[in-house]
């Protein structure tokens, strides 16, 4: 079973996702885990920055835990949602610098929560975006971030091909801030995190506040379309069925991400 595990390490806290057996994917109670570490570590004066990050060398965090997933039903939606909502928010409203290290692949909700951050540092196999569409599932709040940093014509190719990108694709597209060695991931992402700490501290939490500020309208919309959107989808059935199939086929439990 996944878990999220924190340490600190020079002033750092680091948030690690613990599921690699499934590519990290995560739970609604890993969600939860994920929020509380945030919000802790924004409120410990001993952290000075916060890193976000995956176990092993294959995925950051590839989405919802399919055996899950296979199991929601219409009832679930707005649960499910309302978690991811709250993570959302206090990642984003964090007035200390959250920088992601991405060591494999980020992709549905695992790739929102990359979104989420100040930075992403990656290596040149790491792959990312969301593949929602193939997994029966719209692409709603996963499609208002990508619009955000890409724009209509990017982010209607992404969400309806469902395809991942590869990381120089990203860094080109400025969704990953700098790619470095596999080894140095997690240390570049540290060093990263501790320069914008470094910054004057009032005038970096304003300017992060709002930033926060401005996505929150449209981010609250998305999920409010979301639970519509979602809660027709999971009646029809076609989320649960494609994730019953993945795992009848012995997949691992881990590519259909929240909206």
């Amino acid at each position: 079973m996944g878990q999220v595990r924190t340490d600190v390490v020079d002033g750092c806290g680091v948030v690690t996702l613990d599921n690699p057996q499934a590519l990290n994917a995560w739970s609604q109670d890993m969600q939860r885990a994920v929020g509380r570490a945030v919000a802790t570590f924004a409120e410990d004066p001993a952290v000075r920055s916060i890193v976000l990050t995956g176990a092993g060398d294959r995925a950051f965090c590839s989405g919802q835990d399919l055996k899950e997933l296979a199991g929601f039903g219409v009832d679930d939606v707005e649960t499910w949602l309302d978690t991811f909502a709250d993570v959302y928010e206090t990642i984003l409203s964090c007035p200390k610098p959250v920088v992601a290290a991405l060591n494999g692949v980020a992709a549905g909700s695992g790739y929102q929560l990359s979104l989420l951050c100040d930075l992403r540092v990656a290596h040149d196999g790491v792959r990312m975006g969301q593949p929602e569409v193939k997994s029966g599932i719209p692409s709603i709040t996963g499609m208002y971030l990508t619009w955000q940093s890409l724009g209509h014509a990017k982010t209607a190719e992404l969400m309806l091909t469902g395809r991942l990108l590869d990381a120089q694709e990203a860094h080109t597209l400025g969704l990953i801030t700098e790619i470095v060695p596999a080894r140095q991931v997690l240390d570049r992402a540290r060093e990263r995190a501790a320069e914008l700490a470094a910054q004057p501290t009032h005038a970096f939490k304003l300017t992060k506040q709002h930033l926060f500020e401005t996505l929150r309208p449209g981010l609250r919309a998305a999920f409010a379309a979301a639970l519509e959107i979602d809660r027709a989808a999971y009646a029809e059935g076609e989320p649960q069925g494609t994730a019953q199939k993945f795992l009848s086929r012995g997949r691992d439990a881990a590519t259909a991400p929240a909206s």
